[in-house]
């Protein structure tokens, strides 16, 4: 059993991350989910807690238990930080060093293998300055999954939906071993 950090950020793709908690689980892993303030727009911590059951992290600040700051022993005890899905912002904070919610301060922390999958409109995965943070972060040792092709939330077709949910478990358990 592995102890997963599951990002989930301000993507319309946000909801499918509930399937993603509920794979991983079942297959044995404890998920500890961190929503962005973007993500809480699109899925409820509550799902996301009845699915992992375990406590959903949705602010750096909301520290309940203890003198230790909970997103560092977040980062510490991660086996893996799994962000999906990874927009463009965290992208860039994560790429310059931003630490200023929950989900990048655990980035910035943890020694832990990253394994980003990232969904948006097609213009914003291939612009410069996105093309630019993805290729820092592999730079560093970050492992993305592709975005799919397809119908996208804004009505283009092309690239930047959210990789199928199957794949993005798949590669977790590979990103484990």
């Amino acid at each position: 059993m592995a102890n997963i950090v599951l990002g989930i950020t301000g993507s319309i793709a946000a909801y499918k991350a509930a399937d993603i908690v509920s794979q991983l689980t079942k297959a044995g892993h404890q998920v500890t989910c961190v929503l962005t303030k973007g993500a809480v727009e699109f899925v409820t911590p509550l799902t996301l807690a009845t699915l992992s059951r375990r406590p959903v992290v949705t602010d750096l600040f909301a520290e309940k238990e203890g003198w230790q700051p909970g997103h560092i022993q977040l980062a510490d005890d991660a086996d893996l930080l799994l962000i999906a899905p990874a927009t463009a912002n965290v992208l860039a904070a994560m790429a310059h060093g931003f630490a200023s919610d929950a989900l990048t301060a655990i980035a910035l922390a943890t020694r832990a293998p990253v394994l980003i999958a990232p969904a948006m409109n097609g213009k914003m995965w291939q612009h410069p300055a996105t093309l630019r943070n993805v290729e820092t972060l592999q730079g560093w040792g970050v492992k993305f999954i592709d975005p799919a092709e397809g119908l996208l939330a804004c009505g283009y077709e092309g690239v930047g939906r959210l990789a199928p949910v199957e794949e993005i478990v798949a590669a977790a358990q590979a990103a484990l071993k």
